[in-house]
C-alpha cells in the first residue's frame, strides 16, 4: 500500500468507466453505447466489438490475461468464471482477442447453482449476459465484465436481472407523476442506494482454533466476557493502528475500483466496525456492495485478520447489519424525496412521501421477508437492531405535517386551518428532521430513507427490488386516479389527505424496541413475523405474486423459486450450525472438562491424605459432573433429532426452526456453564475475552 496515494489520480483506475470509454472509443461507438443505456436497445455487433477490443486493450495494459464474465446467483454471492484471452497463432504461438460476442454474452454451467426448481440438475446450461450500465472492471490479472445470469428457457437465475426490472419500472412509473406536475425534462428517475456495511475483525490465529468460525461464520458457544459493551467505550473511538492499516488498505482497493467509500468507525460491540459509501443507483451500489464484502475479506487476510459478516457472531454483544439507505433522483438532478421551496414542489414531494407509506403498509410483509435468513434470526428484535414489526418513522416535524394533512375532514372548508396541498408552503424541514430512531427499520433522514433491517452479509438486491416494485406500484395506483382528474389540484389533495389517513397505522415514532410498541402494534394489525420460517410462507401470498408479475419483475414460477432458495438455504444453514454444534461439545469441550475433572479428582485425593479440606475442589467437581451428564444428554438429543429432518421444503426449516434450534441453543447453555467453572488452561479454543479484546 502506498502512503502517498493521490486520491483522484487513482479513483476508478481499474475500471472501464464512462471517461476511459469516451477516450477510448471512436465517437460513433460511444454514443451508439450511450444510446444503448438511455433507450435499452441491443448493440449492433460491430459497436460490440469495438468495444471489446478497447475492454481488451485496455485490460491486458493492466496486466490481465483473462476475463470473465462476473454474475450473481441466487446464493447471495457472487459467480466467475475465468477465461484467457489467448487464441492461437498457428505457428505454435499465441495471439490476445476479445470479440463482441465474447463481451455481450457467456455460457456457464449451472447445473450447482440453486434454482429453486426451475430447472432440472442435468440441464446445464445458464447463459450470462452482459449489463451495459454496469462498468467492467480489472481486479486480480482478469477483466470482470458485470453480467446477468438466466437459463436457456428464459428465467432469471439471478439477483441483478429482477434488480434492473425494478429500476426501470419505478423509474417509469414516477415519470408519470412528474409529467402531472409539468416535469417534462426528467427522461429516467434512479432509484439511488447508499448501503452501509457493519463487519467484524478479529485475529487470524484466533479465528483459526475455532471451528464454529471457520465453518459458520459465528460463535456457536461461548460465555459471555466480563466486559462487554456496556461502557460505550469502543463506539466512535480510537481506531487500533493494525485495523486502521487495513481499513486504509481496504479504502484503496475500493477507490480502484471507482467504489465510493466514504466513512470508516469503530461500531458499538468490541472488534466491530462499519463502512459507509457515497450514494450511486441501486444496480452499481448492488455491485459495489458485493465487492466491499468480497475485498473486506481478501484485505483483511492480508492483515492476518479475518472478517466476519455474520449478523450475529457473538451473542450478548450487538450484531452486524446493512443500512440500506434509499431514494428517487431524477436524471435532472433532483431528489424526490426532498421537500421543496414552492407549494407545487412541496405537493410532489407529498405525493412520493404518501406513495412510500402506503407502499410500506400494504406490503409490509414483503419488506419483512427480503431480510428473513438464519442470521438475521439472531439479530432483529435484539436491543441493537430494528424489531422485526415494519414501521415508518418520519421525525416530529414531518410527522406533525402529516397529522395536519390527515385532520383536515373536508378540504374544501375556508375555516379549515389545515394545509391545502399545492397552495400552501411546507414548513421549513432540515435534512436530519430529528435524533435518528435507530429502533425503527425504516426512518426518514431528510431526502432518503434508511432501511435498517438487512442482514450484515446478505445481497442488498434483494430489499432493493422490494422497495422499487412496491413505489412502483404505488405510484401508478396514483398516476391511474390523477391522469383522470377534472380537478387536479382538488383530487390531489384528497389523494394524499385519504392515503395518510388509511395508512396513518404504518406511522410510529417512538420506541421499537418497548413492550408496548409490540401490544400497540398488534392492536393496530401490523405483522409481527419473528422468524424466517414465520416471514417466509407470506413471500409467497397472492397479493406479492400478483405485485411482482404485474411489473415484470419475475415470473410466478421464478418468483415461487426464490421462496423454496430462501426455505432450502435456511435448513442448510441451521445443519450445518447443528451438526458442528455436536461436533464441538462431543469432541472438544465434554473432553477438556473431563480432563480438568479428572485433575481435580486427583487434588482432592492428594489434599485427603494429608488430611486438608478440599470443600472447594470438591464442589466443582460435583458441578463439573453434573453438568457433562448435562451436555452429553443435550448432544445426544441434538443428534437423535437431527435424524428425523422432514424432506418437504417448508416442513424441514420449521422442523429445523422449532426443533433444531432449540436443542442446539441447549447443548449451547449447558457448555457455557461449564466454561464459567473450567480452568482456562483445559478450555479448548479462545474465549469471548480472547476474541474481542485481543
Amino acid at each position: 500500500m502506498n502512503p502517498t496515494i493521490n486520491v483522484p489520480e487513482i479513483f476508478g483506475s481499474d475500471v472501464f468507466n464512462e471517461a476511459t470509454m469516451k477516450q477510448r472509443l471512436s465517437p460513433e461507438v460511444y454514443c451508439a453505447w450511450k444510446q444503448c443505456i438511455q433507450t435499452g436497445s441491443s448493440l449492433p455487433l460491430d459497436v460490440a466489438n469495438e468495444i471489446a477490443e478497447a475492454m481488451k486493450v485496455w485490460a491486458t495494459e493492466k496486466g490481465a490475461t483473462h476475463y470473465t464474465h462476473w454474475f450473481q446467483p441466487m446464493t447471495g454471492i457472487t459467480a466467475e468464471k475465468h477465461d484467457s484471452f489467448i487464441v492461437p497463432a498457428g505457428d505454435g504461438r499465441v495471439i490476445m482477442e476479445f470479440s463482441g460476442k465474447e463481451l455481450v454474452r457467456g455460457e456457464s454451467d449451472a447445473s450447482s447453482f440453486p434454482s429453486g426448481g426451475l430447472r432440472a440438475t442435468f440441464e446445464a446450461r445458464g447463459y450470462t449476459a452482459w449489463d451495459p450500465t454496469a462498468f467492467a472492471f480489472v481486479k486480480d490479472n482478469s477483466l470482470y465484465i458485470p453480467t446477468c445470469f438466466f437459463s436457456y428457457t428464459g428465467e432469471a437465475l439471478d439477483k441483478k436481472t429482477p434488480l434492473l426490472r425494478s429500476m426501470d419500472e419505478v423509474s417509469r412509473e414516477a415519470i408519470r407523476i412528474l409529467r402531472l406536475f409539468g416535469d417534462h425534462e426528467t427522461k429516467r428517475v434512479t432509484a439511488s442506494v447508499g448501503a452501509e456495511q457493519e463487519y467484524f475483525l478479529l485475529p487470524k490465529d484466533l479465528y483459526a482454533q475455532r471451528e464454529d468460525l471457520r465453518l459458520t461464520g459465528r460463535t456457536l458457544f461461548g460465555a459471555p466476557a466480563p466486559k462487554g459493551e456496556e461502557l460505550e467505550d469502543h463506539y466512535f473511538g480510537t481506531i487500533r493502528t493494525r485495523v486502521s492499516t487495513f481499513m486504509k488498505d481496504l479504502d484503496e482497493q475500493l477507490w480502484r475500483l471507482g467504489i465510493l467509500s466514504k466513512t470508516k468507525h469503530n461500531e458499538v460491540a468490541p472488534c466491530q466496525h462499519e463502512m459507509a459509501p457515497i450514494y450511486s443507483s441501486a444496480n452499481s451500489a448492488c455491485d459495489a456492495n458485493q465487492l466491499i464484502m468480497e475485498i473486506m475479506k481478501k484485505c483483511a487476510a492480508k492483515h492476518n485478520l479475518v472478517c466476519l459478516l455474520h449478523e450475529k457472531p457473538f451473542a450478548c454483544v450487538s450484531g452486524s447489519g446493512k443500512h440500506n439507505n434509499w431514494s428517487l433522483a431524477t436524471d435532472t438532478g433532483k431528489n424526490l424525496f426532498s421537500p421543496g421551496k414552492t407549494p407545487r414542489q412541496n405537493a410532489q414531494f407529498l405525493v412520493f412521501l404518501a406513495a412510500f407509506v402506503k407502499g410500506v403498509d400494504d406490503y409490509q410483509d414483503f419488506l419483512r421477508c427480503s431480510v428473513a435468513s438464519a442470521g438475521n434470526d439472531r439479530r432483529l428484535g435484539a436491543n441493537e437492531a430494528p424489531p422485526v414489526i415494519i414501521s415508518v418513522y418520519l421525525g416530529d416535524e414531518l410527522h406533525a405535517v402529516v397529522e395536519s394533512i390527515i385532520s383536515g375532514s373536508n378540504y374544501t372548508d375556508p375555516e379549515k386551518s389545515v394545509m391545502r396541498i399545492g397552495v400552501d408552503v411546507l414548513p421549513s424541514i432540515p435534512k436530519d428532521t430529528t435524533d435518528r430512531n435507530r429502533t425503527s427499520p425504516l426512518a426518514f433522514t431528510g431526502n432518503k430513507f434508511e432501511f435498517r433491517m438487512l442482514g450484515s452479509s446478505q445481497s442488498i438486491a434483494g430489499p432493493n427490488i422490494a422497495l422499487n416494485t412496491i413505489m412502483a406500484e404505488e405510484l401508478s395506483q396514483f398516476a391511474d386516479i390523477l391522469e383522470k382528474a377534472d380537478d387536479f389540484d382538488a383530487m390531489l389533495q384528497k389523494l394524499v389527505c385519504d392515503t395518510f389517513t388509511a395508512h396513518q397505522r404504518i406511522l410510529f415514532n417512538g420506541n421499537g424496541y418497548s413492550e408496548e410498541w409490540r401490544t400497540e402494534a398488534q392492536r393496530r394489525g401490523l405483522s409481527d413475523l419473528r422468524t424466517t420460517t414465520e416471514a417466509m410462507p407470506r413471500y409467497v401470498s397472492d397479493k406479492n405474486v400478483e405485485l411482482v408479475t404485474k411489473h415484470g419483475i419475475f415470473t410466478e414460477s421464478e418468483f415461487r423459486a426464490r421462496n423454496e432458495i430462501h426455505l432450502e438455504a435456511y435448513s442448510k444453514i441451521i445443519n450445518i450450525e447443528a451438526k458442528t454444534t455436536a461436533d464441538m461439545a462431543i469432541r472438544q469441550i465434554l473432553p477438556a472438562v473431563s480432563r480438568y475433572c479428572a485433575d481435580l479428582a486427583k487434588n482432592i485425593a492428594a489434599k485427603k491424605a494429608l488430611g486438608c479440606s478440599c470443600k472447594a475442589e470438591s464442589d466443582l467437581v460435583a458441578k463439573l459432573s453434573c453438568g457433562t451428564d448435562q451436555l452429553y444428554d443435550d448432544c445426544l438429543q441434538l443428534n437423535e433429532a437431527l435424524k428425523s429432518v422432514p424432506c418437504e421444503s417448508i416442513d424441514a426449516a420449521n422442523y429445523f426452526s422449532h426443533v433444531i434450534v432449540p436443542k442446539m441453543d441447549a447443548v449451547r447453555a449447558s457448555a457455557d456453564r461449564l466454561e464459567l467453572i473450567t480452568d482456562k488452561d483445559y478450555w479448548p479454543f479462545p474465549t469471548y475475552s480472547d476474541l474481542l479484546f485481543y
